[in-house]
């Protein structure tokens, strides 16, 4: 254990190097059951990271932690009935609202000890993944409760029996644990997705941030766009949160591995099976390949660097393994050192700062013990809590928290093991040569699992192998080379889109990768029946489900006159040779299929054949109506398959089913009313062959 100046051995609730004495302070509510809630025992004190001032206290002490999960599955369930469009605009709004009210976020961040920089990731980043999902959501799924996951599946030989997958909301409600260093990010990438599923959520903040995310959670409260209950906060511990939880909740954690390990070996959650998704800081690790340029050097140096000092290194993708090959180590070592001089550590208030404090006593003590171990197979050749000479600049630098970033370096890697296992979760990046592609691939599994890594290459240079090799280990790999660099959002960055945690000591979870996210939070079901069964539930025609005609063309009814499994059989068209030459000549593909009659003799066909395209053409022509009416615009085409070659004298007849409909929002208020009307295209010849299939996707208006 380290000990302070004053000899003292460092507790949690200790923070005497800020000179200040205890002192009344505000104690952050919890926002539960409709409610605030202020509990007046176990309080724990937080301390600004700048100042050292008691900043306020949290204790969930008292909570009926039973009635807060009942509440959000009564009252916060309201959530389920709303369509994945309803839940996307209504997490817009969210996202807007508090867009509004972000300079009052990055004032509270400052307590944190980030940069405006840093508190950016955060604030708007995490405003962002609001915005992405519903985008994602709005763009992707229907206008349904539920979501159908695929297409018709066949179980017997007439069509009469078949299945699908269903997803529903699960009835249980969405624990998310989270960790310090993302206050706003960190809930708000999570709650996004199960709001979008239709889960309410329960969020227990860290205890260091946690001002931050309580003043979110009020907005979003405020703004009044989410149902009563489908959000609560719980500001202090969990106590026996996770005993009253059942077979439909669900868990997330990020933070520490020890304690991810902890809470998902809970007798509770093993006993009923309760998923627990984990994504914990991991051994992280960027790599230089060999051969690298001037250039590439330069942008290698520039990521770790940037890793290094971003957020002072408290992020769990932070890179804190640099791989180099052995002859350009002192190049590197030396570039990375002329960058560190220039790093300016303090007060982010003041102006030449460039990197900010820690977040609390308690994490920069865990730093430095790191660091002595990692000392011991490695040389600290900048930094370190022991540097004497190292400079912080604030009004009273010795009541920050305050650490200046290091940079290690191991010379031999192969023999170490702490550099593989340990993390300091700050500034801290240790140096490693190695020898060939082999041993590098054995040194960066040696982490046993990471969230990222980072393979800087020369932009020709062919890494396959490379890939190979590592992708097993890590939940994201990030390339960079200089044709990117412009453009790369980094290595540090998580997006909306992509897959968010790691195998092995990074947890084994998945956080964010669009759609995967959201229907994390669903119940996938297998449902068996009949086609009109199929049609029923997901509010979709299946194939082989009844259909029924009109004698008014559909291209002539308004989106909401349409019915799902309303179809139009076509007239009938005899393809000719003069259809072929004519497309040729038209669209300029002469490909021999088509066009040579003895090159087709010998194909697979065994005659000349039409064109895919002009099957579809044709097919349009059969099924579209001329005359102005409801239908706008054709929106794209979806699926298409083609089954059997037509040949010269076939007669081609086409279905048109109506297969879905969505209704789409006005962006603007002259915009006519219109949703997406998905139809179902079957084009069949003169033996009632399929010969093309595909979706076709049209605008039509709509009522106001």
């Amino acid at each position: 254990m380290l000990e302070l100046e004053t000899g003292t051995p460092y507790t949690e609730n200790d923070h005497t190097q800020a000179g200040n004495p205890r002192r009344p302070v505000k104690t952050l509510s919890s926002l539960v059951c409709g409610q605030e809630y202020i509990a007046q025992q176990d309080l724990r004190t937080v301390y600004h990271a700048i100042t050292g001032e008691a900043i306020y206290q949290v204790s969930s002490y008292g909570i009926d932690m039973q009635t807060v999960v009942n509440y959000a599955k009564t009252q916060g369930s309201l959530i389920a009935t709303w369509s994945f469009h309803q839940r996307a605009h209504a997490l817009k709004q969210v996202a807007q609202y508090l867009l509004e009210r972000k300079e009052a976020y990055y004032e509270l961040a400052k307590a944190t000890g980030c940069t405006r920089k840093d508190a950016w990731v955060d604030i708007e980043g995490g405003i962002g993944t609001l915005f992405a999902y519903s985008s994602l959501v709005r763009r992707e799924l229907s206008d349904e409760t539920v979501l159908i996951e695929d297409n018709w599946i066949p179980l017997s030989k007439q069509g009469t029996f078949g299945a699908k997958h269903l997803l529903t909301p699960k009835t249980g409600v969405a624990v998310h644990i989270n960790a310090f260093n993302f206050p706003v990010w960190g809930m708000l990438e999570k709650i996004a997705p199960a709001l979008l599923a239709g889960v309410p959520c329960i969020v227990k903040p860290a205890t260091e941030g946690a001002e931050l995310t309580h003043a979110v959670v009020q907005a979003i409260y405020a703004s009044g766009f989410l149902p009563e209950g489908t959000l609560q906060l719980i500001c202090g511990q969990t106590y026996d949160l996770l005993e009253q939880l059942g077979p439909q909740d669900i868990v997330t954690f990020t933070g520490s591995a020890t304690t991810g390990q902890k809470l998902r070996a809970h007798p509770h959650l093993n006993r009923y099976s309760i998923p627990f998704s984990m994504e914990a800081d991991s051994v992280n690790s960027a790599i230089l390949t060999e051969g690298a340029s001037e250039e590439t050097i330069e942008l290698f140096v520039r990521e770790v660097y940037r890793e290094m000092t971003s957020k002072a290194g408290q992020k769990c993708t932070a890179i804190r393994r640099a791989f180099v090959p052995a002859f350009l180590l002192d190049t590197v070592q030396q570039k990375l050192l002329a960058r560190l001089e220039k790093v300016v550590v303090g007060d982010p208030e003041h102006e030449n700062v460039t990197m900010g404090a820690l977040a609390s006593l308690k994490q920069k003590y865990d730093v430095a013990e790191k660091v002595e171990l990692l000392s011991q197979e490695a040389k600290i050749i900048f930094g370190g809590h022991n540097d004497q000479n190292f400079q912080f600049h604030s009004d009273s630098p010795e009541k920050g928290v305050f650490y200046p970033p290091t940079l290690l370096c191991c010379s031999n890697p192969v023999t170490a093991r702490y550099v593989h296992e340990i993390e300091a979760f700050g500034p801290v990046v240790t140096l490693m040569p190695y020898q060939n592609q082999t041993e590098l691939t054995e040194l960066v599994a040696r982490g046993e699992g990471s969230l990222v890594a980072s393979i800087v290459r020369n932009t020709e240079q062919n890494i396959e192998s490379l890939i190979a090799k590592i992708a097993p280990w890590h939940g994201r790999i990030h390339i960079l080379d200089t044709e990117n660099a412009k453009e790369s959002t980094g290595h540090g960055s998580p997006l909306p889109h992509l897959v968010h945690g790691g195998p092995g000591r990074a947890g084994g979870g998945e956080e964010l990768g669009g759609l995967r996210a959201v229907k994390y939070y669903m119940q996938r079901t297998a449902i068996q029946g009949s086609p009109d069964v199929m049609t029923q539930i997901g509010h979709s025609w299946t194939a082989g489900s009844r259909v029924f005609e009109d004698r008014v063309h559909p291209f002539k009814k308004s989106f909401d006159e349409l019915q799902i499994g309303e179809r139009l059989l076509t007239a009938r068209r005899t393809v000719t040779e003069a259809d072929i030459v004519n497309f040729a000549c038209l669209s300029g593909d002469h490909f021999y299929a088509h066009m040579d009659k003895i090159a087709a003799a010998d194909s697979l066909f065994g005659e000349r054949v039409a064109h895919g395209y002009f099957v579809v053409s044709a097919a349009a022509g059969l099924f579209v109506e001329a005359a102005p009416g409801p239908v706008i615009a054709n929106y794209g085409m979806d699926n298409l398959r083609f089954v059997e070659p037509v040949k010269i004298g076939d007669t081609i007849q086409v279905e048109l089913t109506c297969k879905q409909k969505t209704p789409k929002p006005q962006r603007e208020p002259e915009q006519k009313p219109h949703g997406v009307v998905v139809w179902d295209i079957k084009v069949k010849n003169q033996r009632n062959e399929l010969v093309a299939t595909y979706d076709i996707l049209t605008l039509v208006e709509r009522a106001a």
